[in-house]
Formats: C-alpha cells, structure tokens, sequence
C-alpha cells in the first residue's frame, strides 16, 4: 500500500487542545528525536494531550508530550518518557512567535504529530484559551448534532 506525497501521515492528534482554545494560527515544526522515540512513534506509543509549547533562549521546546519506550529497547539506553524536545523552526517564525506570545496573551498548543517524508513534524498553534461558557456553547452544539444524526438514522429506517 503506497502512500500519496501531499498527505501526511498522522501519528497523534491532541483533540483537548481544540475544546480548550481558539486556534489563530498554525505552524509546522521539525522535532528533535532519539532513536527509540522514532520507533515508539512507529507503534502508536505517544500522547498528546497534555502538551505545551515553551520558548526558551530563543528556541521551541515539547514539554509534557509522553513517548512511551517499547519493551524492546536497547538495554544501554535510558528511555524518559516525558523527556524535553526541542522543535526546530525558522529564526524569523520564532521571532514573530515571540512577539505575539509576550504581547498579546497568546500561548502556543501542540495540535498533532505526523509524519512528513521520512521526517515526524509537530503542527502547534498559537491559540487563545476559551472561557467556560465558550466550552458550554461547543457542548450543546455537538449535543444538537448528535440529536439531529438520530433523527435522520431513525427516520431512515
């Protein structure tokens, strides 16, 4: 089964982050990995949820992305699962980054992993946190979706 050039092969997703925040806009970044984090990846061994984005000295760092080690890791390597990595960008996407996340209040929230060639990339966000009666509004809505679609399906029978 081959697989098409344009379309990335998704790793992980963070579907919290979406219920949590309003996404202005998007970025995609490399990630700095270790072998046995590649081979994790591989098996489906990630999660996302709790993830953020710090800008450190000018530079992008995970924190809180949990990469769970096979059981058939080498045995002189020590796997941390919660280990720090560091997000590779262009100098002047940073900047601008910087800029927004200090003036105006913005943070920056990890949306997925994918693979992109024979590379894993990292798609974050620069994101605005919802209110609660934000979160309210998106739960009666997919509420009044899912009443709707049982409606249909009933009428369809």
């Amino acid at each position: 089964m081959t697989q098409k050039k344009d379309v990335p092969a998704r790793i992980a997703d963070n579907k919290k982050a979406a219920f949590n925040y309003f996404f202005e806009e998007r970025f995609e970044a490399g990630i700095v990995l270790e072998g046995w984090e590649v081979k994790a990846l591989r098996e489906g061994k990630v999660q996302l949820t709790d993830g953020y984005v710090v800008i450190r000295d000018g530079e992008l760092f995970l924190i809180g992305c949990q990469i769970n080690p096979l059981g058939t890791a080498s045995t002189h390597v020590k796997p941390e699962a919660a280990r720090t990595k560091k997000l590779l960008m262009h100098k002047d996407e940073i900047k601008r980054l910087i800029g927004k996340v200090e003036q105006k209040g913005y943070t920056l929230v990890p949306i997925n992993l994918h693979w992109k060639a024979r590379n894993v990339k990292c798609d974050i966000a620069l994101a605005k946190g919802k209110a609660t009666h934000d979160k309210r509004h998106v739960i009666k809505d997919r509420e009044g979706k899912r009443e709707v679609e049982r409606a249909m399906k009933d009428r369809n029978k």
